[in-house]
C-alpha cells in the first residue's frame, strides 16, 4: 500500500502549505473579488474590465439599453 502512504504524506504537505499561506495573509478569494470592479446593472454579475462588461451586456441583456458608462467602449 505504498500509494496510501503517499496520499497521506501529500495531504499533510498540502495542509502545511495552506496553513503557511493563511498565516502570511494570502487570500485568493479576496484577491479575486478585488479584481472584479464592474457590476452589471441588470443581473449584478461582477466583471473585471469594461470590455468584458460590454460583451456580457450585449450577450446576456440584448433587449436592455446599454448603460452610459459602456457607450464609448468598443469590443
Amino acid at each position: 500500500m505504498a500509494r496510501g502512504q503517499q496520499k497521506i504524506q501529500s495531504q499533510q504537505k498540502n495542509q502545511k502549505k495552506a496553513d503557511a499561506a493563511r498565516k502570511a495573509g494570502i487570500d485568493q478569494k479576496a484577491a479575486a473579488a478585488k479584481a472584479l470592479n464592474h457590476k452589471c446593472s441588470v443581473c449584478l454579475a461582477m466583471m473585471p474590465d469594461p470590455k468584458t462588461y460590454r460583451q456580457h451586456f450585449e450577450n446576456k441583456h440584448p433587449k436592455s439599453p446599454i448603460p452610459a458608462e459602456l457607450e464609448g467602449i468598443t469590443v
